[in-house]
């Protein structure tokens, strides 16, 4: 029977009665406009069901879709052609009363009343007398009272109408998945906690809260470790030993001393005088060490005194420690306060030393050789060569899983050597983390391959072999490197994030949640409202955090995203930048020789927003921080000489704006000047500019991933680049910044940028001399009307949703604009 052709309900009211509750919230019994629900819940007051908020899903699981909300629908007449057949009849009056009825339909509907009659001994009420426990007297051919007087349809789906109890029993089936989703969610984290391991399929697999950002300081979860059956294995191992030579080795705390046989031999390079090399290591711990000890700093200090014993014989070195100490030289030299060039070139003198005493055809590997890996890609990367950061941080990591430093293991016969192993193996991850985010490459480490303990919360001075001794009322810990595991453990779930085109709202505020957590790691100092001054070294660990909580915002800034999350996303850097810019207010010295490359790229990106956003104060403090740093960093100059051009281009958009707004603004009968355009409508304007988002995008367009300026770009003639000098070596210039020495000049030095920035403040911002960027001859921008973008004024910098609020307050008085006096 086809649904067109029947004449009555093809799904009759159920014979099986059921004593079943019912959820209401998926009921559509009604069809009345939504007011009308809004003012029939006021008046049955309790029986009246509220809806209730959505539990906030977790980070990595997707949100089940939610179950229909109760509603009355407008009513729509039932055709031949509808979904549900005759599952309803509109509100009407009784047959029977109708005029101009026959005697013989009335005998039919005498006869169909007394047939639904003995069909309602059955299901006797319809949803909505049901829902409201009143008597209800419908038939098949007319509505019941109730809903007639209601003006609702009359309909019978509560278990009754097959095809709407399916759909009723897939809400329910979806429901009951969400909740026991949640429960194993959380019976998973609670085994975890206790170190012990619950078995998923692979379908479970997906749902793992590994995805989840990981509490602070916690343990990764221990991976299951096989157990032997043999009372004692001693001549299984003795046999094992002896005849798997040049299949296999056994894990590395097993496995033999090296023998003495010298199957790599290179001339050792000099060594400095011992008088610099105590002032790199110097420099080197405080620039370096306290953010990634890397080395037991009392054990490195014995070596090297007991290397200068005796300098005439340095064969009886270890080839990798040597390469290693080179390379803590490298990263001394980066950091020292030598002038320019002689600080680059004594550390790329010092790299090629290392680079030179490492074996490229090694198979048996020491923590040394891990250590000069780490080294070298941590010296690289702030010469400003990623990509080869990038290559030898993969040996680092190879190297290192192949001694077996991403599991924690038995057998380490000394406490401090355990840790080193340890805390080598955190800083590798740091870096990897780190170096991906920044290149928008995929990660080297998988999380779930791991389960190292964090290190001891210990200095080097306090932990000795048998163990951690320290006296009392000493503070244990002085360096940052648990703080900035914490951060970067949550780069994970991030990069999961970062699949979606859009991050919504409560996944935001779940990472920035996070972030603050790991802000209160830090020194009371090293809060945004607190106005006390820091030490320059502090910026060095909080560059993590603050370039976390952009990457997260920035995200929602692509062309996909909805226009509420791209102005939201301008709007959380923008507070991110106000946070850095008042942390470099506040710092007693200056950042010269202690600016790591990760601090300069985010000031950099902050002063992009600082710029876009209007707040020239605050830009104008990252641009002398820059400036302070210039050389010294040699991502630097390429950083101004974008930002010059970023200045031009905004200087160039607000002159179009403005000439664009005041036509519009003049009045009749007045000079075209007594009219002025509002500030407020020219900066809401530049923020809807789709160009100048693309440029304080900056390193997005990186990666082909997140990537729009090159869309299209393959159909264009192919530049003519300029002749440059990469593959000069680490000592020349053009290798380390990509520019050449008239790139390098031609954008004008950080004071014309202080000018531009002090010009665009004033609305008569002029291009710096001697500089004019290609882009200047770009069409002029297409002004829209009515551009606005909600929640870009300066007084909803306190109303973020999903990021830390504190210090915005103090970014008011710093959001300057364009005024009218100055206009004038």
């Amino acid at each position: 029977m086809t649904m067109a052709a029947s004449s009555h309900n093809p799904f009759p009211r159920s014979p099986n009665p059921s004593n079943r509750s019912y959820d209401s919230s998926s009921v559509s019994s009604a069809t009345s406009p939504r007011p009308q629900v809004q003012l029939l819940g006021n008046l049955m007051g309790s029986n009246a069901r509220s809806n209730t908020t959505q539990t906030p899903q977790p980070i990595g699981i997707p949100p089940l879709p939610p179950a229909p909300q109760s509603g009355f629908q407008p009513y729509t007449p039932v055709t031949a052609t509808s979904v549900m057949g005759r599952d309803s009849l509109p509100p009407t009056e009784s047959v029977a009363s109708t005029p101009g009825l026959s005697s013989a339909q009335l005998s039919a509907n005498v006869s169909a009343q007394k047939r639904a009659y003995r069909q309602r001994r059955k299901d006797p009420s319809c949803d909505a007398c049901r829902e409201r426990k009143v008597k209800c007297d419908a038939t098949e051919t007319t509505s019941c009272s109730e809903c007639s007087s209601r003006n609702v349809k009359c309909q019978f789906t509560k278990e009754t109408n097959r095809r709407m109890s399916s759909i009723k029993q897939v809400q329910d089936l979806e429901k009951q998945i969400e909740r026991v989703r949640r429960e194993n969610s959380n019976l998973r984290r609670t085994l975890a906690e206790r170190g012990e391991h619950m078995d998923v399929d692979a379908e479970g697999a997906e749902q793992l809260p590994q995805q989840l950002i990981p509490d602070l300081n916690s343990e990764p979860k221990r991976r299951k470790r096989p157990t032997h059956l043999l009372p004692d294995p001693s001549r299984a191992r003795a046999g094992f030993r002896t005849f798997s030579k040049g299949i296999l080795k056994p894990p590395a705390p097993y496995r033999l001393p090296q023998s003495a046989i010298v199957t790599f031999e290179h001339p050792r390079p000099p060594l400095p005088p011992k008088a610099t090399v105590d002032k790199l290591l110097h420099r080197y711990y405080g620039a370096t060490h306290i953010m990634m000890p890397i080395l037991h700093w009392p054990t490195l200090q014995h070596q090297v005194e007991e290397l200068y014993q005796n300098t005439t014989d340095l064969q009886r070195v270890p080839i990798s420690w040597h390469s290693m100490f080179f390379a803590v030289l490298a990263m001394g030299s980066l950091f020292s306060n030598d002038p320019y060039p002689d600080r680059t070139l004594r550390a790329s003198e010092f790299l090629e030393a290392s680079r030179s005493l490492v074996d490229p055809w090694k198979n048996d590997f020491d923590l040394e050789d891990v250590r000069a890996s780490l080294l070298i890609s941590l010296a690289l990367n702030e010469l400003n060569l990623k990509s080869a950061a990038w290559t030898w941080l993969g040996t680092a990591v190879r190297s290192a899983q192949d001694l077996d430093l991403h599991l924690e293991v038995v057998g380490v016969h000394s406490r401090v050597e355990a840790d080193m192993r340890r805390r080598v193996w955190w800083a590798i991850y740091i870096l990897d983390r780190t170096l991906s985010m920044e290149l928008g490459r995929p990660f080297m480490i998988d999380d779930a391959d791991c389960d190292v303990a964090l290190p001891e919360p210990f200095d080097d001075h306090f932990l000795h072999t048998e163990g951690p001794v320290h006296p009392p009322n000493v503070i244990p810990l002085t360096h940052f490197l648990h703080g900035i595991v914490n951060i970067v453990r949550s780069f994970s779930a991030m990069r999961k994030a970062f699949a979606s085109t859009v991050i919504e709202p409560p996944r935001l505020a779940t990472f920035d949640n996070h972030f603050i957590v790991c802000q209160k790691m830090f020194p009371e100092a090293c809060e945004a409202n607190n106005a006390s001054l820091i030490a320059p070294h502090m910026l060095m660990p909080l560059a993590y955090l603050l370039s976390s909580r952009l990457f997260l915002h920035r995200h929602n800034l692509a062309p996909g995203c909805p226009m509420e999350a791209r102005s939201d996303a301008i709007q959380q850097c923008k507070v991110t930048a106000i946070d850095t810019a008042n942390l470099i207010a506040r710092t007693n010295a200056t950042l010269a020789d202690t600016a790591t490359a990760l601090l300069v790229t985010h000031i950099f990106r902050s002063t992009l927003f600082l710029l876009f956003t209007g707040c020239y104060d605050l830009a104008s403090t990252c641009l002398r921080a820059l400036k302070s740093i210039d050389v010294r960093r040699d991502v630097t100059i390429p950083c101004g000489r974008f930002l010059s051009f970023f200045l031009q281009m905004l200087s160039t958009k607000q002159r179009e704006l403005l000439a664009a707004f005041l036509p519009r603004s003049t009045t009749p009968g007045y000079p075209p000047h007594a009219a002025l355009p509002d500030p407020r409508a020219v900066q809401d304007a530049l923020l809807k500019d789709e160009e100048l988002l693309i440029y304080v995008s900056a390193d997005m367009q990186a990666s082909i991933e997140t990537a729009w300026v090159w869309i299209g770009a393959e159909r264009e003639a192919p530049l003519t680049m300029p002749p440059s000098s990469a593959g000069a070596g680490l000592a020349h210039p053009d290798t380390r910044t990509g520019l050449n020495a008239n790139e390098r000049e031609d954008w004008g030095g950080w004071d014309s940028l202080l000018e531009l920035t002090k010009g665009l403040a004033s609305g008569t911002a002029s291009p710096a001399p001697g500089y004019a960027p290609r882009a200047q001859t770009l069409p002029p921008i297409k002004i829209e009307q009515g551009a606005n973008i909600p929640g870009s004024g300066a007084t909803e910098l306190g109303s973020n949703r999903n990021s830390p609020t504190a210090g915005a307050a103090s970014g008011n008085r710093n959001t300057e604009r364009i005024s009218i006096a100055n206009i004038i």
